[in-house]
């Protein structure tokens, strides 16, 4: 019969396994994601909007892709990329409050809540 310490180190074991998948699934989709748009932009050799102009937010982005822009299919990989380790703040959060550690519990919230409220002041700027 294990013990019950045993079967939390084996959990929190699993947590650290998953984090490590969730940081490497995430690069390589990015990756995948903007390499799309790079030889997307390498064939057609237009970056789908007029020049000097970029797509900026998510509604500009979102038109992009539905018209295969490569533009807008690079800034999707980038923002696949930003997301990954916000992922990892929140299995992070999960993982110290299996552990009934409250303290980190408390830091990685606050971690993941200044990290949202940057999102929210640059989608505002």
């Amino acid at each position: 019969m294990k013990k019950p310490n045993e079967s939390v180190n084996q959990e929190m074991a699993d947590v650290e396994i998953i984090i490590g998948k969730i940081l490497q699934i995430g690069v390589i989709i990015s990756a995948a994601i903007m390499l799309l748009g790079l030889i997307l932009l390498i064939v057609t050799g237009q970056t789908g909007f007029s020049a000097n102009q970029y797509p900026t937010d998510f509604t500009e982005i979102g038109k992009g892709l539905m018209t295969f822009k490569p533009y807008s299919i690079m800034m999707l990989g980038i923002f696949c990329l930003i997301l990954t380790p916000i992922l990892r703040v929140v299995v992070s959060i999960y993982s110290f409050y299996k552990e009934h550690d409250m303290l980190y519990v408390v830091i990685t919230s606050i971690v993941l809540i200044i990290l949202m409220i940057s999102f929210v002041f640059g989608i505002l700027r």
